[in-house]
């Protein structure tokens, strides 16, 4: 079976997979990681009498026989110092914490190479949200202004979100919009045009009532195309981390999306 440790395992991801990961003929719950309760059994925590694991405060503290993968969920403030440890430890990882950037990406991908393990990362890992992505790539290959939202609650603290980042670095692997009138000639407030990244033009709404939503809009004259895609639940992001960690072991380097993990 694939060892695995969670990240983050007492939260709203994390908890969920662990779960999962304890009533799975493929992965085994070897460790799991909480700087908040470290010290604590993480079934009692979650309620899962099926779980006895003391949780540890840091991915510091584990050892490589131990783990065969480190999925993170934690926050996008510790997030990378947890991947560089584990692939440095020789673990996979599987990093579904948003908040990295494509300079981040790159450096992680370094590390795994150089460490002979994979790394996968995905800015959202719902099969859904991976088909949107497909669509919006096909789009663009016929279409040349688009533009991204996206929409979560006030508490969500890195912005753009971790879908749209991953959206507009896809996209710049077909071309990079075009305007009829560049952002840069913009007369009045240029920040109403979003912010910029990889080509693409990102706005990011942030109001409660949300839970996590992104949107692209295409478009010609007298006419607009409009994908979108919205979470409802966690159990999707769950089912894709699934996914992942049962690819991740198979690879070297880092693999972005779960785009590249389906048969389209």
């Amino acid at each position: 079976m694939i060892k695995v440790c969670v990240a983050g395992a007492t939260g709203n991801v994390g908890s969920i997979l662990a779960k999962e990961i304890n009533n799975s003929q493929l992965f085994s719950l070897t460790e799991g990681i909480s700087k908040s309760n470290a010290g604590k059994n993480l079934g009692k925590i979650i309620n899962e009498p099926g779980i006895n694991l003391i949780l540890k405060g840091d991915v510091d503290e584990l050892e490589s026989k131990s783990v065969d993968i480190l999925i993170d969920y934690t926050t996008p403030s510790s997030v990378k110092r947890n991947v560089e440890i584990a692939i440095s430890k020789g673990i996979n990882v599987v990093i579904g914490t948003s908040g990295l950037t494509d300079a981040d990406y790159e450096e992680i991908n370094e590390l795994a190479l150089k460490n002979k393990v994979g790394a996968f990362a995905a800015g959202n890992f719902s099969i859904t949200s991976a088909l949107m992505q497909y669509f919006a790539k096909v789009a663009a290959k016929h279409i040349n202004t688009w533009e991204i939202i996206d929409y979560a609650p006030d508490t969500k603290v890195d912005a753009p979100s971790g879908t749209a980042r991953e959206l507009s670095f896809e996209l710049s692997k077909i071309k990079k919009p075009s305007w009829r009138v560049p952002v840069e000639s913009n007369i009045g407030l240029r920040e109403s045009r979003g912010a910029e990244l990889n080509g693409s033009q990102i706005h990011s709404i942030r109001v409660p009532g949300f839970y996590s939503s992104s949107e692209i809009f295409f478009g010609l004259d007298g006419e607009k195309l409009t994908l979108r895609h919205d979470s409802i639940s966690y159990k999707p992001y769950v089912q894709g981390t699934l996914l992942a960690a049962s690819k991740v072991v198979e690879f070297t380097g880092l693999k972005r999306g779960i785009i590249s993990l389906l048969d389209i």
